[in-house]
């Protein structure tokens, strides 16, 4: 019985939620993977997942145990990225957890170019707009813009991005152009829902809070960009999403004597995954390529 390939197995099911999945992730079979199951079930005398033809679902001991074999895999996986330096190649497996719109337009792009020039790794991308623990949650990488903190987590910054307060041409002669951020509240504006309803802006005077009305809310940044577009309301977007639409015409850039507060995409990095090679490599690859975003106040029209 192969124990390592069965550990595997393990993680990649319940990570996936069904037989099939991990077998696509792991270039098997699902009768594969429902023998690994199966024979690991039986050295340890105790069921791991309670099936029905609809899920998988994760028993006490394998909720429980699910941790541990999980780092008990990646201990084998960087014990072969050593041994993999030897030759100068690197090797082994990254999960990466990454936001959706900023996956679709820019990092999927990027994180296949990596997987390109690095023949001997894989890696699990996982897209969600919400802040998560890497260390709790099983990622290698973390990426995002929120400013969350975790202990034994590292902050690592990648890139800054510009946001800039958004509507289009159909709204504002719809509703009118707000002459300052205090209209606001006044106004239909289409709000992120992992940020809330409350917009910061630099003024002259500091910085101020503004409370809006959300006439949509949603935790996908491309739905925010294309409600703004579509009239819905005004919107706070960042310079990759709404460049595109301001160059066209779609967007136009209001008050812009009230800067909304740049962000940074950052990596939440392990603090026990960050020594290893190919994560280090992975985090070069990032910055460099970041690097190359067409940023709003390079492009032709204030993008």
């Amino acid at each position: 019985m192969d124990t390592l390939a069965n550990l595997k197995a393990f993680v990649a099911a319940a990570d996936a939620g069904s037989f099939s999945a991990a077998a696509r992730k792991l270039d098997l079979v699902p009768s594969v993977i429902s023998k690994r199951i199966d024979q690991l079930e039986w050295r340890i005398r105790a069921p791991l997942f309670a099936r029905s033809t609809r899920k998988l679902t994760l028993t006490d001991v394998g909720d429980r145990y699910l941790p541990t074999v999980r780092e008990l895999v990646r201990q084998m996986d960087d014990a072969l990225d050593g041994m993999a330096r030897s030759s100068g190649d690197l090797e082994g497996h990254i999960r990466v957890k990454v936001p959706t719109t900023m996956a679709i337009l820019y990092l999927s792009d990027i994180l296949y170019s990596f997987l390109r020039s690095q023949p001997k790794i894989s890696m699990d991308i996982v897209l969600a707009d919400r802040s998560v623990n890497p260390l709790e949650e099983g990622f290698d990488l973390a990426l995002g813009a929120r400013p969350e903190l975790y202990g034994g987590v590292q902050d690592i910054a990648l890139c800054r991005l510009k946001r800039y307060l958004c509507a289009s041409p159909a709204y504002l002669a719809r509703r009118g152009t707000p002459q300052h951020v205090s209209e606001l509240p006044d106004h239909d504006c289409v709000v992120f829902a992992t940020t809330g309803p409350r917009w910061e802006f630099m003024s002259q005077q500091g910085l101020i809070g503004i409370d809006v009305r959300p006439k949509l809310r949603s935790n996908d940044g491309a739905a925010i960009c294309n409600a703004a577009i579509a009239g819905s309301g005004i919107a706070v977007l960042t310079d990759y999403m709404a460049g595109p639409a301001i160059r066209s015409g779609q967007l136009v850039e209001i008050l812009p004597e009230f800067e909304v507060p740049d962000i940074w995409l950052k990596a939440l990095v392990p603090g026990t995954r960050i020594a290893l090679p190919r994560v280090r490599m992975l985090l070069d690859w990032l910055k460099q390529h970041l690097e190359q975003l067409p940023p709003l106040d390079k492009a032709t029209v204030q993008t």
